[in-house]
């Protein structure tokens, strides 16, 4: 299949959160999808200090001419996916850039230092003020709620790869999308996972 031109090439995509949330298998998931339709997909991962519950961030670059280093430089994301949201601003931090768009679950995960109280957690306020300050655009998602409303929580992964969808941002079908899910989770797990897409996908459009 011939790839669609996209807005740049390579195309920067981050998904991030903590160690236990599911990013790294959205990352795989959404790279398969991709490489489906005819793009060059390289994904490259970092972990934080402890592989659940420290940050993990998943580099993925999609390109229609080749493959490319599996890290996206500083300062060059194009979208950040975040299932944590203070994780979308370290993110922003070093790989953002006033162009760069934001999705980002709203559901806390706090660090020791904040359950210590040695350390104070951001309040929603916040959150958008800095998010509205340090990209084109954001938007946040009640992922892990609705994700717990249909029997748990790992469902947030599949809803906010749902809404990146509806932003029209990358080139996402939803069929390719349930087909790469049979094949990495098996046909049983289709059904649930397209209705935890769809969820998201009706959050943003």
């Amino acid at each position: 299949m011939e790839a669609a031109k996209l807005a740049s090439d390579p195309y920067n995509l981050i998904i991030t959160g903590v160690g236990g949330q599911g990013n790294v298998m959205a990352s795989r998931v959404l790279g398969n999808l991709l490489a489906r339709q005819g793009y060059f997909v390289t994904i490259g991962e970092t972990f934080g200090a402890t592989q659940r519950g420290g940050s993990v961030m998943s580099h993925v670059r999609i390109s229609s001419r080749g493959t490319w280093s599996p890290l996206i430089p500083k300062g060059k994301a194009h979208v950040v996916v975040a299932l944590e949201p203070t994780e979308a601003l370290r993110v922003l931090a070093e790989y953002g850039n006033p162009e760069t768009r934001v999705i980002s679950n709203t559901r806390p995960i706090y660090s020791v230092g904040v359950i210590c109280g040695e350390q104070n957690y951001p309040s929603r306020e916040d959150l958008e003020k800095w998010m509205a300050e340090m990209t084109a655009c954001y938007w946040f998602v009640n992922a892990t709620e609705e994700a717990m409303r249909m029997g748990s929580p790992i469902f947030g992964n599949i809803i906010l790869i749902g809404a990146l969808a509806a932003t029209g941002l990358l080139p996402i079908e939803r069929e390719a999308f349930g087909r790469v899910l049979a094949e990495s989770l098996g046909p049983q797990k289709v059904e649930a996972n397209l209705a935890a897409y769809d969820k998201g996908y009706r959050m943003i459009a």
